[in-house]
C-alpha cells in the first residue's frame, strides 16, 4: 500500500537524513508554518514501516497534544493532521483517550509530554519527535536517551528558539559533531511567505505586543532569532546580563568551607535544588538538580553524593507540615537522612521575585546549570491573556516553575547562609614594610573567578 507525501524542497535535507540515517540525531531550528510536525509525523510513519518499533511524539506539555496534532484539522485540507500522517488504512487499532495509534504492520505510535517524561515506559523505543523542544523539559531526553541508544534508535528535535537555552546549547552541540544534522531555516532561507506576507505578519505582532516586543517576537518566530527576549519572562534583564557580563563559568568551592542547598519540594511532581557558596560578596551557584516522583531519601542520596563540605538544606516553610499517613514533617524525614534543613521566612511570591531580581547582579553560575537552571530561570514568565491582551501575574506552570522557586528560596536565604571565611593579613605597622614570606603549595583550588 503506498501513499504520496508532499515534501517542499527546503524540508528535504531534514527528511532524507532521518528516514535514511540509522540512529540519527537531528535538530531543526525552523519558523513558524515550515512543516515541522507534519514532515515529522511523515517520517515517523516510514520509519515505524522500515522497522517495528515503538514511537512518541513528544510536546513539552501533554495535555497540549490533542489539540496540536490529535484533533487538529489542516486547513489547507480539511483533514486531521493525524489522519494525513497515518492514514486509517495502515491502522489495526485507535486508541483515542490514550492518543495511541497501533499499526498494520505491528509497530505503535503515541502522544506523550515531556511534563510526564518519568511515566514513560517502553524499552523497544525506535525513534522519537520532541516537538517544540525550546519550551520541553530538557530532563526528559536525559531519561529517554539511554533507551534510544540501546536500541539503535532515533531522536529528532525540532522548534523554534527561544532564547539561549537548551534547544541552544543543543544545536551549537550538533552543529560540530559528525553525528549529527543541525539546521536553522529562516523565512528568508525557505522564502516560504512572500515579502507582502511577512510583512503582514510583522505588523500583527507589533500590534498585538507592541513594536519593541512584537519585533523581537517577529524576529524569534520568523528570523530564528536566539537572542529575542522571552515574552514574559520574569528575569529577562537580570538572566541577559549574567550571559553578557561572562557570569557563567567554571566554578569550584572553596574546599573546607560549607555549601548550602535550597528546595523546593514537591509531592506529586518535580522537586529541585540549588546548591550555593557565599564568598567575597557574590553567590556561587555551583550545580542544581530535579526529578520527580521520588522520595526524600533520593534526594539525600544526591545531596550526599555531591563532593561538596555539607552545609544548611534551606527548604520552605510548608516543611514543617506533617505528612499524611506518616505523622512526620518533611523537616523530621529530611534529618533521618542525614540532612540539615532550615525553614525559610514566609513572604508572598512577588517579594520572592524581587529577591531574585536583585539576588541574579551577584550570581555566578557554573556551567553545570546551564542546560536545566539557567534554561528554567530564563523561561520562567507569566500566563499571556489572549482576551486582555496583557500578562497576567500569574506565571506559566510547567517543567521551569519548580526550578525558579527553589532558586526564589535562594534569593530569600543566601543572606543568613554562613559565608566562606576568608583569613586576612595583617596590616603592617605605620612606616614599616611587610616581607613577603615562602610562597604557599597550591595544593587546592578555590573558587575561580
Amino acid at each position: 500500500m503506498e501513499f504520496e507525501r508532499r515534501i517542499r524542497w527546503y524540508q528535504r535535507a531534514f527528511h532524507e537524513y532521518l528516514v535514511n540515517t540509522p540512529g540519527a540525531r537531528a535538530i531543526e531550528i525552523a519558523h513558524r508554518r515550515w512543516g515541522k510536525d507534519e514532515i515529522a509525523l511523515g517520517a515517523t510513519c516510514e520509519l515505524a514501516h522500515k522497522r517495528i518499533g515503538s514511537y512518541w511524539h513528544c510536546l513539552p506539555e501533554y495535555a497540549q497534544g490533542r489539540k496540536a496534532l490529535w484533533t487538529a484539522v489542516n486547513a489547507h485540507t480539511g483533514k486531521k493532521r493525524i489522519d494525513e500522517a497515518f492514514p486509517p488504512e495502515l491502522r489495526k487499532r485507535t486508541n483515542d483517550q490514550e492518543m495511541f495509534i497501533e499499526m498494520q504492520c505491528g509497530s505503535t505510535w503515541q502522544i506523550i509530554g515531556s511534563d510526564r517524561y518519568d511515566a514513560t515506559v517502553g524499552a523497544g523505543v525506535a525513534g522519537i519527535v520532541y516537538s517544540e523542544w525550546a519550551l520541553a523539559n530538557p530532563s526528559a531526553w536525559a531519561y529517554h536517551r539511554p533507551m534510544l541508544e540501546e536500541n539503535n534508535g532515533w531522536a529528532a528535535f525540532i522548534t523554534t528558539p527561544r532564547g539561549r537555552n537548551h534547544a541552544y546549547s543543543m544545536f551549537n552541540m550538533a552543529r560540530n559533531n559528525p553525528r549529527w544534522f543541525a539546521e536553522v531555516s529562516s523565512i528568508h532561507d525557505t522564502g516560504a511567505l512572500s515579502p507582502e506576507q511577512i510583512e503582514d505578519s510583522l505588523n500583527e505582532y507589533v500590534a498585538l505586543y507592541g513594536e519593541d516586543l512584537g519585533r523581537a517576537q517577529f524576529e524569534q518566530e520568523y528570523l530564528c532569532s536566539f537572542n529575542a527576549a522571552i515574552l514574559g519572562a520574569f528575569y529577562a534583564r537580570e538572566m541577559l546580563a549574567v550571559r553578557n557580563d561572562g557570569r557563567i563559568r567554571p566554578v569550584v568551592a572553596v574546599p573546607g568551607q560549607p555549601v548550602h542547598t535550597a528546595w523546593d519540594i514537591g509531592v506529586r511532581d518535580d522537586t529541585s535544588i540549588w546548591w550555593f557558596q557565599v564568598y567575597g560578596g557574590r553567590v556561587y551557584i555551583l550545580d542544581c538538580y530535579t526529578a520527580s516522583g521520588a522520595g526524600v531519601d533520593h534526594y539525600a542520596e544526591i545531596c550526599h553524593s555531591k563532593p561538596y563540605q555539607r552545609g544548611v538544606d534551606y527548604v520552605p516553610h510548608d516543611a514543617k507540615v506533617k505528612e499524611w499517613g506518616t505523622g512526620k514533617t518533611r523537616v523530621e524525614t529530611m534529618r533521618q537522612h542525614g540532612l540539615n534543613p532550615q525553614l525559610i521566612s514566609m513572604a508572598t511570591k512577588l517579594d520572592g521575585v524581587n529577591a531574585v531580581r536583585k539576588l541574579l547582579p551577584l550570581c555566578v553560575f557554573d556551567p553545570k546549570c546551564e542546560d536545566v537552571g539557567i534554561s528554567a530561570l530564563e523561561q520562567y514568565r507569566r500566563e499571556w491573556d489572549d482576551d486582555k491582551k496583557c500578562f497576567k501575574a500569574t506565571e506559566v506552570h510547567d517543567w521551569t516553575s519548580h526550578l525558579a522557586d527553589a532558586f526564589r528560596y535562594l534569593a530569600m536565604a543566601w543572606k543568613h547562609a554562613p559565608k566562606v571565611e576568608v583569613t586576612e593579613k595583617p596590616a603592617p605597622p605605620p612606616g614599616s614594610v611587610m616581607l613577603p614570606g615562602a610562597p604557599k603549595p597550591q595544593l587546592k583550588t578555590r573558587i575561580s573567578v
